[in-house]
């Protein structure tokens, strides 16, 4: 059975909800979120792009990251390599974000990242991003714009109509031997929180 519109966006805000509080973001980080409107729908990757479940998918984010000061990176399809829809502000200051000269259409970038170029408000297209964390909606391969070290989040909240979701949030990498000592407050940011 179909999911209405409703349904969908409920899905997406439960979803990014969880990770966002499993993963403590805090305002500024960077959330990467691939999507396929066709798995969403019950078909194959690519197969029947929808830009009203792109859309939806977009309004649900936003209503749970912009409350929260968080930036949401709509990645496009693998025709546009994979590059990512942002509000130019949130690339302010990272130096490794490039722009590329591209603007996503349903069928080259995808609906999702579509809707997103639609509604934000400076849109620009980069090439790469190292995110805080992120959801996979329909195994669209998000890992490549995460930052080391990725860590896998288990959610409930694990599927948006017929597509899976996985998430990850990220830590900084631990360096050195047996004699290296640790900063235990950033072995838990940013969203790490410490297991009990």
């Amino acid at each position: 059975m179909a999911l209405s519109v409703q349904q969908i966006q409920q899905q997406v805000r439960d979803a990014a909800t969880e990770l966002c509080d499993k993963s403590e973001l805090s305002a500024g980080s960077l959330f990467v979120v691939g999507c396929s409107s066709s798995e969403i729908t019950g078909h194959d990757i690519g197969a029947e792009p929808s830009p009203v479940v792109g859309q939806a998918v977009v309004d649900a984010l936003v209503d749970v990251l912009l409350p929260r000061g968080i930036h949401l990176a709509a990645q496009c399809c693998e025709h546009l390599n994979r590059a990512l829809v942002v509000e130019r502000e949130a690339m302010v200051g990272r130096w490794w974000a490039e722009e590329v000269n591209a603007r996503p259409v349903p069928t080259a970038g995808g609906s999702f990242a579509t809707a997103a170029y639609q509604t934000f408000d400076h849109p620009m297209v980069v090439e790469s991003m190292r995110a805080d964390a992120g959801l996979d909606i329909g195994a669209t391969l998000i890992g490549m714009h995460l930052r080391a070290v990725a860590v896998p989040v288990r959610l409930t909240h694990n599927q948006v109509g017929e597509a899976s979701v996985t998430a990850a949030r990220t830590r900084p990498k631990y360096i050195g031997g047996v004699r290296t000592q640790y900063n235990d407050a950033l072995a838990h940011t940013p969203g790490c929180p410490p297991k009990h």
